[in-house]
């Protein structure tokens, strides 16, 4: 029988320290190197569980311990919600995450479900432990007078954090100050203390826009004009006035384009596109999206401007002013539609889309949301363009659309039915089913370029074709190996393995194989050009893929970048070829995506375009859109479908 007042205390502290360093050694890949950074691994968890959980010695009497295990009960839950995160997107949640489960939560159960495993329960076994020894009474409480004890658990907890923090910034000096990456932070600090140094962090954002003004902004356009490209004369005005059509590729990675399972083409339709006459096909491609995923890379493409490091712009900027890709383009008369096969507050994007400037959005309410029709978030990718169809022939010329694919999404597993493909045998799910729903998703961009040509929109429509994020996330390298044919993948070969592809179809324009090295933000200037419009005037990070001029270093949201020379990921950087070089060698690199990335994010976080206006530009007025069917803004293109 435990005697001791201390012991039950005692016992909690150790089997969440053990577990939470057991559940970093097994659920998180983030790069331990060396004697010390173990150290800090093992060490960091010390910290938060004594000032956490040592918030309950400050409660007198029997309920104590009940404190106790409630507090290890909460903490355990964050550390679980953690890992079951980290399995999929390779990341920690923040709060602006929490926010967007708020908004996305419903609707993302089956990827949750496929992320659960057996063994899980014994992320709680130190729970469980404490209830049995209350329960079965092995521990009795005994009456605590006075708080000395707690007074000194706590001192404790800011002492162990301090040395924490200290052998921290003697490993990786500026932690705090220059980390764009939460995989840093969780090795030296620990989950517990990022969440609240994240807290911190979201609250310091939110002020910066209050405090900002319109001097914030000199900087940022001088950091802007000193890096525009100009556009190629070849290009420039090529599609001028022709219609527009975005399509949002689920989760498809380059490595998918001429690949071959079996002797069969995954994707024959998109290899085809590759060797058509009229369509750009840019195989140095990179998506570079943060925690905002598919809503990050609308974001890049319709405003060349980052997302945010940390949560999403669409959940949590979606009032700030923007000029957007449809803003601009209304002044030369375009009309715009956003089209979804799911509900419209996914993403929050029935509020962000007032923002951007849609003048339409057609999400599930306009679709047959049948059970044969739907899967994990919403449409079938072939039943969606079918049913749209009518809805964009119905849009007045020249119209701005994007289409937002769904099928080809975790756990990537199809219906009996829909594909005939068959799966990989890589020994891994995921992996294995993804060739399938890629199959499916090339087979609906196929069936839809038959309907532009019947419609007769095709040859006076750009369509721009894009994988916004990765589809396989690093947790999956093993089966990746074996797809690729290779002994392992290593870090420099899995920041390749982000390339996502990016087609241009433009009639009449001679295409061909584009290999300088782009992301996402370059896109909106791509296309502006094509349109004839110049982008110079506007405060865009990113440039024109076909300017002689197009800068080829490419940022990733955690301050990593790569180029056709250098790659660097970490502290480590890498030649062409892989092989680690000197850090010296990417220094000016290094420096010139941090300041790309840091311009951005004083524009988005700050929200200074609203002290900005480019000659013959006119500002989005969020009051005059509404997507609520049947209201006046929806009602001439409803009437002209139902004709």
């Amino acid at each position: 029988m435990l005697s001791k007042h201390s012991s039950f205390f005692l016992i909690a502290i150790f089997l969440f320290w053990m577990k939470t360093y057991i559940g970093y050694k097994v659920e998180f890949s983030i790069g331990v190197q060396g004697p010390m950074q173990e150290f800090l691994l093992f060490i960091n968890p010390l910290s938060s569980a004594l000032l956490f959980i040592g918030l309950a010695l400050f409660v007198k009497g029997k309920a104590q311990p009940v404190y106790i295990t409630i507090n290890t009960a909460l903490m355990s839950a964050l550390l679980y919600a953690n890992i079951v995160y980290y399995r999929f997107f390779t990341d920690f949640i923040t709060v602006p995450v929490v926010m967007q489960v708020k908004v996305n939560g419903g609707q993302l159960s089956d990827s949750i479900l496929s992320l659960l495993k057996p063994y899980d329960i014994l992320y709680f076994l130190d729970v469980i432990i404490l209830i049995v020894l209350l329960a079965t009474k092995a521990y009795k409480p005994t009456i605590q007078k006075n708080r000395r004890a707690a007074k000194s658990v706590f001192a404790l907890a800011i002492l162990t954090f301090v040395i924490n923090l200290g052998l921290a910034e003697a490993d990786r000096p500026q932690l705090l100050s220059r980390s764009f990456d939460r995989n840093y932070l969780v090795k030296y600090l620990g989950a517990y203390n990022f969440t609240i140094y994240d807290i911190v962090q979201n609250a310091r954002s939110e002020s910066q826009r209050a405090l900002a003004d319109s001097s914030d902004i000199t900087e940022v356009q001088n950091f802007i004009s000193a890096n525009y490209a100009e556009p190629n004369d070849k290009y420039f005005g090529a599609a001028e006035g022709k219609n527009v059509i975005y399509v949002s590729l689920e989760s498809l990675q380059s490595f998918i384009i001429n690949y071959e399972l079996n002797g069969e083409e995954v994707t024959p339709f998109l290899n085809s596109l590759i060797k058509d006459d009229n369509t750009f096909y840019f195989d140095n491609f990179f998506h570079q999206t943060g925690q905002g995923k598919t809503s990050d890379a609308e974001f890049m493409m319709e405003n060349s401007l980052y997302g945010m490091s940390q949560g999403a712009v669409f959940v949590n900027k979606a009032q700030n002013t923007l000029q957007s890709a449809p803003a601009i383009l209304k002044g030369e008369g375009y009309t715009s539609a956003a089209f979804h096969g799911n509900y419209k507050t996914f993403w929050n994007r029935n509020e962000m889309y007032k923002t951007i400037g849609y003048d339409y959005f057609f999400d599930a309410e306009y679709y047959d949301m049948s059970e044969e029709n739907t899967k994990n978030y919403g449409m079938k990718d072939i039943p969606f363009f079918e049913q749209s169809m009518p809805l964009l022939e119905g849009l007045k010329q020249p119209f701005y659309t994007k289409f937002i694919t769904l099928s080809n999404h975790h756990p990537f597993e199809m219906d009996e039915g829909d594909t005939d493909f068959p799966a990989g045998d890589f020994g891994d799910n995921a992996v294995n089913h993804y060739f399938q729903s890629a199959h499916y998703l090339d087979e609906s961009i196929r069936l839809f370029f038959e309907e532009l040509k019947e419609s007769g929109l095709y040859d006076n429509t750009v369509i721009v074709m894009y994988g916004d994020h990765y589809g396989i996330s690093e947790n999956h390298n093993k089966a990746m190996a074996q797809v690729l044919g290779v002994d392992e993948v290593t870090p420099f070969m899995n920041t390749q393995l982000q390339r996502v592809p990016l087609f241009i179809h433009v009639p009449g324009v001679e295409g061909n194989v584009v290999s300088e090295f782009g992301g996402e933000v370059d896109v909106m200037p791509t296309l502006m050009h094509l349109l004839g419009i110049d982008t110079k005037d506007y405060l865009q990070v990113g440039s024109d893929l076909l300017s002689e001029q197009h800068r080829e270093t490419v940022p990733f949201r955690n301050g990593d970048f790569v180029s056709p020379t250098l790659t660097k990921i970490g502290d480590n950087y890498y030649n062409a070829e892989g092989e680690l070089v000197d850090a010296e060698q990417g220094a000016e690199q290094a420096e010139a995506a941090a300041a790309e990335l840091q311009a951005s994010d004083n524009i988005v976080m700050k929200d200074l375009l609203r002290f900005h206006q480019p000659d013959g530009f006119t500002p989005i007025n969020r009051d005059d859109y509404n997507y609520i069917k049947g209201s006046t803004t929806t009602t001439e293109t409803e009437e002209s479908v139902e004709e």
